[in-house]
């Protein structure tokens, strides 16, 4: 961070550096140049045109300088932008590390208050062990047994208890927590996310979130958004070269329609002319007239030939805008390309994002497992020895978290990769895109260029953000690293202590021996082999659960099948109407031909009748008119026809390309459904095949096994045959013990290979299963992304139509408001020029003053200063002029800002009126046409009027004309840039909104001409009426007038005034002529007056953005400067007023001293008459002081003026800077507002989704609820079942017991004193009967076995198949198992169905409500905007009105400034000038006082006249110079005005003098056609009678004719309007069934978009689902192996227990006889039983029978040993052995008491205390003898010894106990196991002995501290998730000497 502000403060430091020189430099340049304007105004030039070059190029300079400081301050400008960012970004950056360590924080605290509260926990229940094991120690010797037991017992059962519901609350804990953690991460995602886009909204600059990722995306994010820019760029220069375009167009159009017009006139003077001749020529007038007819046609082809030429010009210029369009919608596609590829890349990076949190999540699993692994290693270090396979896990974990990280590297690294290549196909894009604009657009291809580098620019500081983002991210690996190696030291550390541990314990455990831990070994591999099965079982129930998926993916898709066969019957449907209504068209279409042949024939037949008569001629043009346009309404309905053929067509395409789509869809579906059961059908053969095979294999392998077992157990029966014949000692049955150890670990490694074999072959089989599930999950996935693809391609695509149809809206906007401002300027352009004539009026007003004044004569510097003032006033006024055009300007810009809503409005009424005229015109035109043409040879005074008439008519229906192709053109226009934009859009929905649009523009204008038809009739009716009235009623008139001329004219003058008129006639002519030439030049000067009108509105359009540019700038000068500028103003105006102030005291003060002076010269010269002294020297000297200081000041106030020149300058720049600042603010507020509008849709859509996540979470916990309460209750099912299959058994065992008790007191031991044959042939006879009782016994037993076999196969029939070889108990679990699943999958899939229905209607009413809330979320959104919009609007009316009077009184001030300026300029010169006059009184002066000196005083009175005379003539030349001064400028002004009026009016006089030449020969003419008219008119009258009455019988002919035409016009009007009104009605049919349509398509959309939601719901859901299962089921796998685990701990106890007994059995009895029988007995059983079970319940019968039949025989041996030993022994501890040999022998208590009375009470507690003679029960816990401390080892005695061993050998084991309910527990079984079994054997086995302590069991049968499981639980899951009791030690075993076992105290005896 230090390093970072370094370089922040070194480059503020840098910039800071510039910014000074570049305001030094600054300074230097101001003050030069106001040294240059200084200088200017002393520099006099000459002529006005030198001085405007001057100024021009010091403008020049200023603005090269102005333009150099502000790419100067933008530099700056940018430089502290860059700082701003950095700053912000490394707030940003400290702030996210910030919270990310305070989250870690958190977590580490969370995480070791956990540990804490455990480790508590685990050390309480260290303490209860430890005091319970303590108590155990010290009870044999000072508590009496029976209490260790109920001490014990309960005190377990508690710890069982509590950790059992802790370790559910726990697992609930973490769960939550875990949501907790992955919610709380979203959480910050967003709201970093947030921050995010608010920082790029408010610096345009990209900031790096925690990934790399994210900051990249939002780098694409922004290109494409200034891509888009550019693209909205590039379309309005297109619009703007559309316009221009069309500009050109109407000119060309409107240059064309004069021509015609042009032609027009000439053509109708031809016309006249050839009347004129036809008059004169008289008798050739058929063959005239058929010559005109020819000359006509003529003309009509070449202008036939002239409007094609026109309409190829306007085919070409339409080319071009269909080319622009083209490459516009190129463009627009290339956007849309660009915007899928950011989609496709936001779903990249969206899954990588995933992965990313995935591996994190695993990550912060495997840290939690390895932290909990080294707390149990601790444990375990302070408990046990340290286990290989632990440190085998530990390195396997280590291995797991290299890899982890190594996959995060990569997937770094990929995405990296994968970023930089969408990068750089993006910026190939660009540039693919930039070539293509600038072929057509050179000069926007510098600023493409321009941009681009500034792109390249930012992206390099995107990089190098990048790197420092990469930095940290290393940073924070190396941070990892350093925990890692922490950890490593921690694990070093504990290895030490466990070294230091095992060192202790190497010690303790020498005598161990090599194999032991060789089994170990085999045991931890069995164990890893076992969870590896488990492992493979979870796989396979994945696959069914996949299988399950694929299922319900198919029936979706079977459904998206139906619905998409639904449409495809609707849209054929749709299709069907459409070609009926097509057909139904063409009918109509060929009735309409029909009709119009029909009226062609009647019109040929019409021609043909009428083809004789002159009135033919007339007629056949009329007909000929008509004929055009019906041909044009017969080409305009066959275009609507080939338009409605081509949508049609369009529609077929379309409809087949849905129809194609729709199949393609189907087949895909088959081939997905089809796979997806072939593979269904194909994985459930392979599985039956291979569980058949498996089954087989199972079969096999078991009867192999049970093969190989007989075969070693025969071994075994050979081996234990031959040990018996060895001698009966010690090493014989050590021998037998090792020969049965081998044989079980041989048996041990044989199961465990074939275990091994299994798992493989099962792991290979799930392997398959999964490739081939996942491969079937993978086609599914693709389908379902392409079609999700298909839908945003879709959405994609409307989103475009949509933004085309604004920008069509936009563009016509535009169009609208250019013709209005045309209109404004036309208006203003009229007000300019009657302001031009007034002031031109006003100008020559002037000049005839100036004429009339008289010149007054003064010299040559007189004149030249009036010129100068002259020329100083006009441009004075010429400056007011401008600036009062400029003020107008302003008013009209804010006027036309005001009208221009109104003017659209009134522009859209007088289309419609301009519209609704143009038919009425053009049947005006024909009647009037016709009537004119009638007229014209009749009355030929009226002529001028009508042909006026006329020409009007025709500019008006041309204007129309022009309009209507301009409205068509533009339609046209518009059409085909629909049609061109959508031609590129191959799929469907693209196509049928082209058609809609399309079908909608043609019903418009269907509808237009419809209302233009109906009001046009209703007025063609009414002017028609009103028009024939009128006509007739001339008429009427007319020949009235005609009659009296008749009356009036004699014959004899006729011929004369026929003359007469004829000469008339050719003036009129001739007159026309003129005229026409006249407003043919007027046309063409209204054209060059057009084209400089719309330069001018250029200038002005420039202009006005100036003075916004000005205002802007203003407004920020007095945000910024309002105080500061304003106070410097006043003071420098001040200081200038008190300066001048100043001066003008010191000047009056030095003319008072001139004054003084002068009287005291005139005094001195009188009073040298006199004689008496005058003037010293001294006051000369004063005076030229004062000249001095003077001088000073002048200087001063030059220096002053420098200043005041300097700020001014200074605050223009300021204003400036300003103002191009306030344009950057205005577009960043532009961007925030829409950066933030997009930001809230975005927070709402957010805001939305996590509700919906919530409400779904809630029906996920409310659904687990459930399933955890049935689960509970099957739970309890499954116990209370269990319980009834446990109560079976132990009657059996009762009975047993009581039998055996029974038969204890019946015996009668024999006599000690007996001999040794007696006692042999007792026990022999004893044996027998014991061997027939237990015979009885094992029938029994066999029986009960039977029975319970039979029970069992019944339960278990199938199990058996499958599982042989596993004990009977596992079989039932498992046979339990199966029935639950099966019930919990009915159930699961009840609760699917239910789930699905459920799903399916809260989807439709989410549906339903997402777009209620998304519609109402619009329709506020649109309030909100409109409400802001029109905020804005009036905030912004209201700044413009300040900024414009702001305007205005910075104006008034500059001008009131500029005044003060002009006026000190003028005090200075004149305090200059005076200073100048007292100069040069002050040498007159000096002259005066030398002539005084020298006495010459004639001179004197001389020079003082001259004084005066040069005073007077100084305050003249003052005044004369001031009014010069100010007279220059207005002189220059109106000089330069003068000028342009000078041109103007010889302009004038040419164009009069040529009016005056015209007139004179006009009226030279006039007076010699006067009297050949009056001739002419004679003749005119006889000719004029005869054509009036030929003209009134064509008049009623015409007449009829008229009416008959009108009326068959009006008939086919009807027909038209009818068939009119049915094309509309089958329009709207077809518009309707396509809006329908598009609904549906629509719906179709939102259906699938919803189903696709549906399904990523469904695969979240089963994800869930699936997840909680597989919880469940490894909790429950834990939990079986647990207790297969206690299960094999306790076979082997029971192992070593059987070994220990028939190591007894071989020493106690040496009969092998009956060891034979026995042996042959269990392998009988072995072989009828293959259950374990039943082998070690008969090893507990054998063992109770051996036990109760040895007890009542003496050993010989024994005895002679205790006889021996009677002796050895020492007196007081003699008493012992006698008692020992009296409870042998079988004496009373009673007979040893009377014996031994001496030591009553101890001996016979003793011996209570270790023979328990009262209960039965003493063999039912075998205790461990007690470590021996140094005392005992001294002082035991023999006897002692012998008891010992006597108990331990006569104790048998405990029987297997049989699996309770408390096994079947899930969570937390194991106490529970340990403390419940114990408890059930204690009180089965109460009739024997009652004190049976679990701690004093054998040494085989200790349990470890931890069981195996624990070690190896990470490898299923989480350590956390795992219970804790499991962890837990149940009890802690006493450790026994080696040299206490059975063998040792054998030794001691045969020693003795």
């Amino acid at each position: 961070m230090a390093s970072w502000l370094g370089g922040l403060g070194s480059g503020l430091g840098q910039s800071l550096g510039q910014v000074g020189g570049s305001l030094s430099s600054l300074s230097g340049q101001i003050s030069s140049f106001t040294k240059d304007i200084l200088l200017e105004g002393t520099e006099e030039v000459g002529d006005a045109p030198t001085e405007h070059q001057v100024s021009n190029s010091r403008l020049r300079e200023i603005e090269s300088v102005n333009a150099t400081q502000r790419l100067e301050n933008e530099r700056l400008k940018k430089v502290c932008s860059d700082l701003e960012e950095k700053h912000e970004a490394a707030e940003l950056q400290i702030k996210q590390l910030s919270i990310e360590y305070r989250n870690q924080l958190q977590q580490r605290e969370v995480e070791i208050s956990h540990l804490k509260a455990r480790q508590n926990a685990l050390q309480e229940q260290l303490q209860k062990l430890q005091s319970a094991a303590q108590s155990a120690q010290l009870g044999p010797g000072v508590m009496p047994p029976t209490t260790t037991p109920a001490s014990f017992v309960p005190v377990v059962k508690h710890h069982s208890s509590g950790f059992q519901g802790d370790d559910m609350d726990f697992g609930d804990v973490i769960w939550s927590q875990q949501e907790i953690n992955r919610l709380s991460n979203e959480v910050s995602r967003l709201e970093s996310e947030v921050a995010h886009w608010m920082q790029i909204a408010q610096s345009s600059r990209v900031q790096g979130t925690n990934n790399a990722d994210q900051s990249e995306i939002c780098k694409l994010q922004n290109i494409i958004k200034e891509l888009k820019q550019k693209l909205s760029h590039e379309i309005d220069e297109h619009q703007h070269e559309l316009s221009v375009l069309q500009d050109a167009h109407r000119q060309k159009l409107a240059e064309i329609s004069s021509r015609h017009r042009e032609e027009l006139s000439e053509y109708e003077e031809r016309i006249e002319e050839l009347e004129n001749q036809l008059q004169q020529g008289g008798a050739g007038i058929d063959i005239s007239d058929y010559s005109n007819i020819s000359e006509l046609q003529k003309n009509i082809q070449i202008l036939q030939t002239e409007k094609l030429e026109d309409t190829q010009a306007m085919k070409e210029l339409e080319d071009k805008i269909k080319n622009f369009n083209q490459k516009l919608s190129s463009v627009e596609n290339e956007n849309q390309i660009l915007l899928n590829e950011r989609e496709l890349v936001k779903v990249e990076k969206s899954q990588i994002t995933q992965e990313y949190q995935r591996l994190k999540s695993e990550f912060i699993k495997l840290q939690n497992f390895v932290t909990e692994q080294e707390t149990l290693l601790k444990e375990q270090g302070k408990k046990l020895p340290p286990m290989t396979s632990s440190e085998e896990e530990v390195l396997r974990l280590q291995q797991a978290l290299l890899d982890a990280e190594k996959e995060i590297m990569r997937l770094n690294t990929l995405h990296q990769e994968e970023i930089q290549k969408n990068l750089a196909s993006l910026q190939h894009k660009d540039e693919d895109i930039t070539s293509a604009a600038t072929k057509d657009q050179h000069l926007e291809l510098n600023q493409l260029r321009q941009d681009l580098a500034r792109k390249e620019h930012e992206l390099k500081e995107s990089i190098t953000e990048r790197a420092t983002l990469t930095a940290e991210l290393e940073e924070l690996d190396k941070q990892n690293q350093e925990t890692m190696q922490h950890m490593i030291t921690l694990k070093e550390q504990i290895s030490k202590q466990h070294t230091k541990t095992d060192s202790t314990i190497t010690q303790l455990k020498l005598d161990i021996d090599f194999e032991r831990r060789k089994v170990s070994e085999v045991e931890a591999e069995k164990m890893e082999m076992s969870k590896e099965l488990e492992a493979q079982n979870l796989k396979m129930n994945h696959c069914t659960s996949a299988l399950n998926d694929l299922h319900i993916s198919n029936q979706q898709f079977q459904h998206n099948i139906k619905d998409l066969e639904e449409q495809l019957k609707k849209s054929q449907e749709c299709n069907l109407n459409n070609k009926k209504e097509i057909s139904e068209l063409k009918q109509n279409l060929k009735q309409k031909e029909e009709e119009l042949s029909v009226s062609q024939n009647k019109l040929t037949k019409i021609i043909n009748q009428e083809s004789n008569s002159n009135y033919q001629d007339h007629s056949l043009k009329e007909r000929e008119a008509e004929i055009a346009k019906l041909n044009k309404d017969i080409s305009e309905n066959k275009q609507l026809n080939q338009n409605l053929e081509k949508s049609v067509c369009d529609l077929k395409i379309e409809n087949g390309k849905l129809l194609s789509a729709c199949e393609e869809l189907k087949q895909q579906l088959h081939e997905a459904f089809s796979e997806t059961v072939s593979l269904e059908k194909d994985t459930i053969l392979e599985a039956l095949k291979m569980e058949k095979g498996q089954l087989e294999t199972e079969l096999r392998q078991t009867e192999k096994r049970l093969l190989e077992q007989a075969q070693k157990y025969e071994q075994t029966i050979e081996e234990l045959s031959s040990a018996h014949n060895m001698n009966i000692t010690e090493l014989q049955v050590e021998h037998e013990r090792l020969v049965q150890c081998n044989q079980e670990r041989d048996f041990e490694i044989a199961e465990l290979k074939r275990n091994i074999e299994q798992m493989e072959a099962d792991h290979e089989e799930t392997k398959e299963m999964l490739t081939t599930s996942l491969a079937g999950q993978k086609q599914l996935t693709e389908l379902i992304k392409e079609k999700e693809v298909f839908v945003e391609k879709f959405k994609n695509r409307a989103l475009a139509l949509q933004q085309e149809l604004e920008e069509y809206v936009k563009d016509s906007k535009k169009h609208e408001i250019l013709r209005q401002n045309l209109e404004e300027r036309d208006k203003s352009l009229a007000a300019m020029k009657e302001e031009n004539n007034h002031l031109k009026e006003e100008i020559e007003r002037l000049k005839d003053q100036q004429s009339r004044s008289p010149p007054v004569a003064e010299p040559k510097t007189l004149d030249d200063i009036t010129e100068l003032e002259s020329e100083i006033t006009q441009l004075h006024v010429i400056k007011n002029n401008l600036e009062e055009e400029i003020k107008l300007h302003k008013k009209t810009i804010e006027d036309q800002n005001r009208k221009t809503v109104q003017l659209q409005q009134s522009l859209q009424e007088h289309k419609r009126e301009i519209d609704e005229s143009k038919f009425q015109y053009e049947q005006m035109n024909v009647t009037h046409e016709k009537l004119f043409l009638e007229k014209d040879e009749e009355i030929k005074s009226l002529q001028e009027t009508i042909e006026q008439i006329k020409i009007q008519l025709h500019a008006e229906r041309q204007v129309i004309q022009t309009d209507s192709s301009d409205l068509f053109q533009e339609t046209k226009v518009q059409t085909l840039n629909c049609e061109n934009g959508n031609e590129k859009h191959d799929l469907s929905k693209s196509e049928i909104e082209r058609l809609v649009k399309g079908i909608r523009e043609r019903e418009r204008e269907i509808k237009l001409l419809n209302e233009k038809n109906v009001s046009l009739t209703q007025q063609i009716d009414l002017l028609s009426k009103d028009q024939v009235g009128k006509l007739t009623q001339i008429i009427q008139e007319k020949e009235l007038e005609i009659q009296a001329l008749h009356a009036s004219v004699s014959s004899s003058s006729y011929r004369q005034d026929i003359l007469y008129l004829q000469q008339q006639l050719q003036a009129y002519a001739m007159e026309r002529e003129q005229v026409l030439a006249v407003l043919s030049e007027k046309t063409r000067e209204n054209s060059q007056l057009k084209t400089e009108y719309h330069k001018i509105m250029d200038m002005v359009a420039a202009k006005e953005a100036a003075l916004m540019k000005l205002q802007e700038d203003n407004q920020k000068l007095s945000n910024r400067f309002e105080n500061s500028s304003q106070d410097m103003f006043r003071e420098t105006i001040q200081n200038l007023s008190r300066i001048i102030r100043e001066k003008d005291i010191e000047i009056d003060a030095l003319s008072q001293k001139c004054q003084t002076l002068l009287t005291v010269l005139q005094t001195s010269n009188v009073g040298t008459d006199s004689g008496s002294g005058g003037v010293n020297s001294n006051q000369f000297e004063e005076l030229l002081q004062e000249r001095d200081t003077l001088k000073q000041q002048v200087k001063k106030m030059e220096e002053w003026k420098q200043q005041v020149m300097t700020t001014v300058q200074n605050m223009q720049h300021e204003s400036a800077h300003l103002q191009e600042e306030l344009h950057k603010l205005q577009a960043q507020i532009s961007l925030d507002s829409d950066s933030s509008s997009k930001l809230q849709m975005d927070y709402n859509g957010l805001i939305q989704s996590y509700e919906q996540n919530e409400r779904k979470m809630k029906g996920f916990s409310q659904e687990l609820a459930q399933v955890q309460h049935s689960i509970g209750q099957l739970h309890n099912t499954k116990d209370l079942l269990l319980g009834k299959l446990d109560m079976v058994p132990p009657p059996l065992l009762m009975a047993s017991s009581v039998s055996h008790a029974s038969d204890i007191p019946t015996r009668t031991p024999p006599e000690i004193v007996s001999d040794e044959s007696k006692l042999l042939q007792q026990e022999l006879e004893r044996l027998k009967k014991m061997l027939q009782e237990k015979e009885m016994t094992i029938r029994t037993l066999k029986e009960n076995n039977q029975r319970l076999s039979d029970s069992m196969a019944a339960i278990s029939e199938l199990e058996r198949k499958g599982q042989k070889d596993t004990d009977p108990e596992m079989r039932q679990i498992k046979e339990k198992l199966d029935v639950f699943q099966k019930s919990l999958r009915e159930k699961d899939l009840l609760i699917k169905s239910k789930s699905d229905q459920l799903l399916s209607i809260s989807e439709n009413l989410s549906n339903k409500e997402n777009e209620n809330e998304l519609l109402k979320q619009a329709v506020t959104n649109l309030k909100e905007r409109n409400l802001i919009l029109e905020m804005d609007i009036c905030k912004l009316k209201e700044e413009n009105e300040k900024i414009v009077t702001r305007c205005k009184e910075k104006e008034t001030e500059f001008r009131a400034l500029q005044e003060t300026n002009m006026q000190f300029s003028m005090m200075l010169r004149e305090r200059e000038f005076e200073s100048h006059s007292i100069k040069e009184k002050a040498l007159a002066f000096e002259k005066l006082l030398k002539e005084k000196e020298q006495g010459k005083m004639g001179e004197l009175n001389h020079l003082l006249n001259e004084v005066k005379s040069m005073q007077e003539k100084a305050v003249s030349f003052q005044q004369e110079r001031d009014q010069v001064m100010l007279a220059l400028k207005q002189k220059q002004m109106e000089s330069s005005a003068l000028q342009n009026e000078v041109q103007h009016l010889r302009d004038k006089e040419q164009r009069l003098n040529q009016e005056l030449e015209r007139l004179r020969s006009h009226l030279l003419e006039m007076e010699d056609s006067y009297t050949q008219e009056a001739l002419a008119a004679e003749d005119r009258e006889t000719k004029l009678r005869k054509k009036v009455t030929v003209l009134e019988e064509k008049l009623v002919s015409s007449s009829t004719a008229v009416e008959n035409a009108s009326h068959q016009a009006s008939l086919q009007v009807e027909s038209l309007q009818e068939q009119l009104n049915l094309v509309t009605r089958q329009r709207d049919e077809t518009v309707l069934q396509l809006t329908i349509s598009q609904d549906q398509v629509k719906q179709y959309a939102l259906s699938l978009a919803n189903l696709q939601m549906v399904l990523e719901q469904f695969q979240q859901e089963e994800k869930a689902m699936y997840s909680a299962e597989l919880e469940k089921h490894q909790k429950q796998t834990a939990e079986w192996k647990k207790k297969t685990e206690k299960l094999e701990g306790k076979v082997e106890s029971l192992q070593e227990s059987l070994e220990e007994a028939n190591a007894a059995l071989d020493a106690a009895s040496r009969l092998t006889e009956q060891l034979d029988l026995k042996e042959e007995q269990i392998e009988d059983l072995r072989k009828q039983g293959e259950l374990k079970q039943e082998m070690l319940e008969d090893a507990q019968n054998k063992l109770m029978n051996l036990i109760n039949s040895t007890e009542g025989k003496v050993d010989k041996v024994l005895m002679r040993n205790l006889f021996i030993g009677h002796f050895h022994t020492p007196k007081n501890k003699r008493h012992e052995v006698l008692r020992l040999m009296g409870s042998i022998l079988g004496i009373k208590k009673e007979e040893l008491d009377q014996l031994l009375s001496e030591d009553q009470k101890g001996v016979t507690r003793w011996v209570t205390g270790w023979l328990g003679g009262g209960g039965a029960g003493s063999k039912s816990v075998p205790s461990t003898p007690l470590r021996p401390t140094n005392q005992s080892v001294f002082n035991s005695s023999f006897s002692e010894l012998f008891v010992k061993f006597l108990e331990t050998e006569s104790r048998p084991n405990l029987p297997l106990p049989k699996l309770s309910v408390h096994d079947m527990k899930p969570l937390g079984a194991t106490g529970i196991c340990n403390s419940s079994s114990l408890t059930e054997t204690i009180g089965s086995g109460t009739s024997r002995r009652s004190d049976a302590n679990p701690f004093l069991a054998p040494r085989s049968a200790a349990v470890p501290l931890i069981t195996p499981t624990s070690l190896g639980a990470g490898g299923s899951g989480h350590l956390l998730m795992k219970p804790i009791s499991d962890a837990l030690p149940t009890f802690t075993p006493l450790p026994v000497l080696p040299d206490a076992s059975a063998g040792a105290v054998l030794k001691d005896l045969l020693k003795q």
